[in-house]
């Protein structure tokens, strides 16, 4: 049977268009517009925005923030143009391990350049000018060396942990080139990265490199390695092989010695941390008195000398 096709009344109709106006009427007003577009914003915090950046990135991983790179960066900016460069310096020669300890140290608001064994040094032109060169060793007494011979000498170091002596070989230059002002003493260390060269290659280095310094005009003194070795407490002093070697070269050119090795290794076991390389606070202490003991005294020659001329 056919049906005839269901029509509803107008009071239904009414009443279903009032129903779906008071739908759309309680629907949130957000959801019946367009979604706004993208907002441009800033980077995420630790992304880089410039090549440099994402090079360090890469360079230092988590060492080194790009908000703490960004803050160093304007800090640099800010500085006289002798100082700027010599951070640019320190950028490229401190490397992976050392460049972040300076940045964090840089950074702090109380930074004093003399307090810091990077901190640039403004000569005072009155006094001579020392230079340190050496691994860490150096390092460590480069600090309580500039306050012995405060009022004596601009003491400087290298901008650079010196390592080995093919180091020595390809980055002097740049160690020496701090200022138009000659070195008038030059203390120098080569030794604990060169352990595994044999005495031949040791001994050629070291005259290469005496010969690079040797061209500065200044005095140059050689300070002797400090003990070091894993068994170091049973005798077995790896030092003992390249000190022969190094002895012997320094010998043969003449070279005032820093007996670093003296001072120290009678009290071997109690000043040496548990590395049996480096040293705790008394140990270098010790290095550091021995290192103003020569420096003066190759200062105070230095004065005798000159003063028959003045």
């Amino acid at each position: 049977m056919n049906r005839k096709p269901h029509r509803h009344s107008p009071r239904f109709c009414l009443a279903a268009c009032l129903l779906a106006a008071v739908i759309a009427v309680r629907v949130p007003a957000q959801t019946l517009q367009p979604a706004p577009p993208a907002a441009v914003n800033a980077p995420p915090e630790g992304e880089p925005t410039t090549a440099e950046e994402a090079t360090l990135q890469k360079k230092y991983g988590d060492k080194v923030t790009i908000e703490a790179y960004r803050a160093y960066r304007r800090l640099v900016e800010g500085l006289p143009e002798d100082e700027k460069r010599w951070e640019g310096v320190l950028e490229v020669q401190l490397g992976g391990f050392y460049f972040p300890i300076h940045l964090r140290q840089r950074l702090k608001p109380d930074f004093r350049p003399e307090s810091s064994e990077w901190g640039f040094v403004r000569d005072d032109p009155a006094l001579p000018r020392v230079l340190l060169i050496g691994d860490s060793i150096s390092r460590a007494y480069t600090v309580p060396v500039r306050r012995g011979l405060a009022g004596k000498a601009n003491v400087h170091r290298a901008p650079a942990n010196c390592g080995p002596t093919d180091s020595g070989l390809r980055n002097m230059d740049t160690w020496l080139d701090q200022g138009t002002r000659a070195w008038d003493i030059i203390h120098f260390n080569f030794g604990i990265h060169d352990r595994r060269k044999t005495a031949e290659e040791y001994a050629a280095n070291l005259d290469r490199v005496i010969g690079r310094l040797q061209q500065t005009g200044a005095t140059l003194v050689w300070a002797r390695t400090t003990p070091f070795g894993p068994n170091i407490a049973r005798g077995e002093d790896e030092s003992i092989p390249l000190n022969r070697v190094a002895d012997e070269v320094v010998r043969r050119h003449g070279i005032a010695v820093c007996d670093l090795h003296s001072a120290v290794i009678g009290r071997i076991a109690e000043v040496q941390g548990s590395d049996h390389t480096h040293f705790q606070a008394e140990g270098v202490r010790l290095l550091a008195e021995q290192v103003v003991k020569t420096l003066a005294a190759c200062l105070g020659e230095a004065r005798g000398a000159q003063a028959p001329g003045e």
